[in-house]
């Protein structure tokens, strides 16, 4: 039998403590001796909380932390922590503070040079990647913006990026950024997660391209992993016209090789399209 030790002289100080992203049975044995042990646990919603907790029969205090209330709540920690008590902060599910409440927290800890630990565990991003079969490094982005124009910025910028790329997103949302996703990455691979960890887990592995076929589910929690340019291509064969302008001016004072270089850095644009347009315009001028 596995035998693990569990040290009983905890540190005071603020402990950020993974719980599974589904399957229960992913809880760590230290994370639950941590839990266990903690003055206060800070919890994302406690009605969710409870129930990890019922679970495995931990009885520790749970104080709400939420994006609406984790500012209102900082001071009193810290005057907890000042206290040398060990506090836990646990998100829903998956590792805390990322893409979750508290990292306004850790700052205030940082600053007033309380211990903060990490407690390792289940995340629902590194999991994704882990089973992608893509590059592993990777850029994570957090939840896609609700905008329009805030996701067209985003992939834009990431674009560029030749890293696997790994974003939260609601299924009910994901059909409505296809198109976007297909702008920006159509050569690439895409793994679509959902639900990992549980009963009706699903993974769809499909070039971006062919996304609009893919039938998806509108329930549950998702995870999406674009593949590296694995081509190391640039894709996107149309110039804006704000980069035309732009262009046009340029080729004024720099030579069409020294234009199609700085173009093609900035922008997710083929070099020949560039060096096409910029010798047309250069027999203009």
């Amino acid at each position: 039998m596995y035998k693990f030790e569990i040290k009983d002289n905890l540190k005071p100080g603020l402990y950020c403590v993974s719980t599974p992203i589904g399957n229960l049975g992913d809880i760590t044995f230290r994370a639950l001796h941590i839990l266990n042990k903690s003055d206060i646990i800070l919890s994302e919603d406690t009605r969710v909380s409870s129930k990890l907790l019922a679970k495995f029969n931990i009885k520790t205090k749970l104080l709400s932390n939420h994006k609406f209330n984790e500012k209102k709540n900082i001071k009193n920690v810290l005057d907890l922590l000042k206290k040398n008590r060990i506090i836990s902060i646990i998100s829903d599910a998956g590792t805390p503070t990322i893409s979750d409440p508290g990292i306004h927290l850790i700052n205030e800890c940082i600053k007033s040079e309380i211990n903060v630990f990490p407690v390792p565990g289940a995340s629902a991003a590194t999991s994704a990647i882990s089973v992608s079969g893509f590059s592993h490094n990777f850029f994570f982005c957090g939840f896609i913006p609700e905008k329009k124009s805030d996701i067209e910025q985003l992939f834009k910028k990431i674009s560029n990026i030749n890293f696997s790329l790994v974003f939260f997103v609601s299924p009910k949302k994901i059909k409505k950024i296809i198109y976007h996703i297909q702008k920006y990455f159509y050569d690439r691979e895409i793994l679509i997660t959902r639900e990992m960890t549980k009963i009706h887990e699903e993974y769809i592995r499909e070039k971006v391209k062919n996304l609009n076929n893919v039938i998806i589910s509108q329930k549950g929690e998702m995870t999406v992993v674009i593949s590296q340019n694995k081509t190391s291509q640039k894709r996107l064969q149309v110039i804006e016209e704000s980069v035309k302008k732009k262009i046009i001016k340029l080729l004024k004072n720099m030579s069409i090789k020294d234009v199609v270089l700085k173009i093609n850095h900035e922008n997710n644009i083929s070099k020949k399209i560039i060096y096409d347009f910029c010798l047309n315009k250069k027999n203009e001028i």
